[in-house]
């Protein structure tokens, strides 16, 4: 498609942000509509596996639809994934249970990662890898803004409409997003000679769901070291040794191996999973210092964290143009990567007395380096890659990153528990662990870091105490969240370390020219060419 007029590749270009946006911000839109949600359709205990289906649905299909996407083309993917989608938030919106919705948001995530992995890739067809960090970074905007306006408006929705209309209301952009594409975007003609390879895919779903559910459970429905997880960890060994064994054999496997001989590809994508780590934690465990160590409102941290959200934006656009206007990466990376890592360094310095404004200065820290690096990688690994294996390519990045997201949260979330439940016992153990011996429930459900996060339950306990007690609740109070405090201080700490990890790989990256034309053919002719591109043949 390379060869497309520039007006019908903006178009095409714009149909595929419209797809985007329409699944982006139905992701997140969800997040801070799902407690009255759940208020009123029951199935409180199963709660985060809204959360988890979707991640695991649109992960699996990711991966899988980059390389069917290489031999049937994208059109029909990404016209698939609008269609399954729109079925999916349509029918999330008819939800009568728990069980219903979590089913309903499986279908979404499937389409999810059919538009996500086609999005990214029709990049890599419309333009050349010297042009594709512009349009890199305003994919990458228009995914921020998604960010921006979903939880804001998930809110706003459940208070004063029908919650229904949470996944009804952009139902009209997902119809436009399928007319442009269905009339806009070329056709594919079939690869030759190319096969599916059904158990390569099977053996990868496997290691996928074992591996995420592994670490989206350990440490929270069950213990590292109980049988489910032990169990869940040991398949995802066993499909991994599967998969490769499948692979080194496959005539077109799902995930050709020696593309991981090829040091861009890999380093990127290993950076890539860093990254992620640190971007989730980030995400995941701002509100809790912002509600939960601060005492601000959940309305206060949600617009801390839009602020944040506009300098990722902001600079993502200002990163991918300077990529195509350079055609250099390697320093843009390294400079974003030292930037985010620096921003959760000094989020680790702060304590119960540090202002909301240090927050937010901080906060835009990070975001300004996560934004300068989230183009780089995209490009560096479509740069390093023949053509033909620019959807597998491109999915394998999208597919690192949201493992790198769960694994770093998980990993977060143990540092949290491990640290708290040590702070809290070396906070005059008197205190901390015998403060109310007579108040049953209520000192149960205090023991729980999350209940900082609500300050109406906060109040409801303390309305509930004897008005002699209500002194020793507030001490207990600023007990628990000192001991959040400083739990959160090893979190940032480890997302920091963990990003600094990342700029070390990046170092190592080789910075190889950005090619003006999509034309295997071309470079082939030309062994040097060839050699600088990267490619491993």
């Amino acid at each position: 498609m390379e060869h497309l007029e520039p007006r019908q590749k903006v178009m095409i270009m714009i149909a595929v942000m419209g797809a985007m946006f329409f699944a982006a911000i139905n992701m997140t839109i969800v997040g801070t509509s799902l407690p009255k949600i759940i208020a009123q359709i029951g199935g409180m205990e199963y709660f985060d596996w809204v959360f988890t289906i979707y991640m695991v649905t649109s992960t699996i299909t990711a991966m899988l639809v980059g390389k069917l996407s290489d031999i049937y083309g994208r059109k029909i993917f990404i016209l698939i994934g609008i269609g399954i989608f729109m079925i999916g938030a349509f029918l999330s919106g008819t939800s009568d249970t728990i069980y219903q919705l979590i089913f309903y948001r499986g279908i979404q995530g499937f389409g999810s990662g059919m538009i996500m992995s086609c999005a990214f890739t029709t990049i890599g067809d419309l333009f050349t890898p010297r042009e594709r960090g512009r349009w890199q970074g305003l994919l990458g905007a228009t995914f921020g803004l998604s960010s921006l306006f979903g939880p804001t408006l998930g809110g706003y929705i459940v208070d004063n409409f029908d919650w229904h209309w949470v996944f009804w209301v952009f139902l009209p952009v997902g119809f436009i997003a399928f007319a442009l594409i269905w009339k806009l975007y070329p056709s594919h003609t079939r690869t030759e000679k190319e096969s599916v390879d059904y158990l390569g895919s099977i053996a990868l779903t496997s290691f996928i769901v074992t591996l995420l559910l592994g670490f989206s459970w350990g440490g929270n429905k069950f213990a590292w070291v109980s049988f489910e997880i032990i169990g869940l960890f040991s398949l995802s060994v066993l499909s991994i040794i599967f998969f490769i064994m499948i692979e080194r054999k496959a005539k077109s496997p799902v995930l050709p191996l020696h593309l991981f001989k090829n040091s861009v590809f890999t380093l990127s994508n290993i950076s890539g999973l860093l990254m992620g780590m640190g971007m989730f934690g980030v995400i995941m465990y701002t509100p809790f210092f912002v509600q939960g160590v601060l005492g601000y409102s959940a309305t206060t941290s949600g617009i801390v964290e839009m602020i944040m959200t506009i300098s990722m934006v902001t600079s993502s656009a200002i990163s991918g143009q300077l990529i195509t206007r350079t055609g250099k990466y390697k320093a843009i990376a390294l400079v974003g990567l030292a930037v985010m890592s620096s921003g959760l360094f000094l989020n680790s310095l702060l304590d119960t007395d540090s202002s909301l404004t240090r927050v937010i200065i901080q906060l835009v820290i990070i975001g300004m380096g996560l934004g300068t690096t989230m183009p780089v990688f995209q490009v560096t690994v479509q740069n390093a890659v023949q053509h033909k294996y620019l959807g597998v390519a491109t999915s394998a990045m999208q597919v690192f990153r949201q493992i790198g997201g769960t694994v770093g949260v998980a990993i977060m979330g143990t540092i949290l528990g491990n640290l708290m439940k040590t702070k809290m016992e070396e906070l005059t153990p008197e205190t901390a662990a015998g403060a109310m011996p007579d108040m049953g429930e209520q000192t149960a459900q205090l023991q729980n870091p999350q209940v900082l996060m609500d300050p109406n339950q906060l109040e409801a306990i303390k309305a509930s105490l004897p008005e002699q007690m209500t002194a020793l609740f507030d001490q207990f109070i600023t007990i628990l969240r000192e001991a959040l405090s400083y739990s959160l201080t090893g979190v940032f700490l480890f997302a920091s370390a963990v990003v600094a990890i990342g700029v070390l790989v990046t170092f190592f990256l080789k910075e190889i020219p950005l090619r003006t034309s999509n034309k295997d053919e071309e470079e082939e002719e030309s062994p040097v060419v060839s050699k600088k591109a990267g490619y491993q043949h």
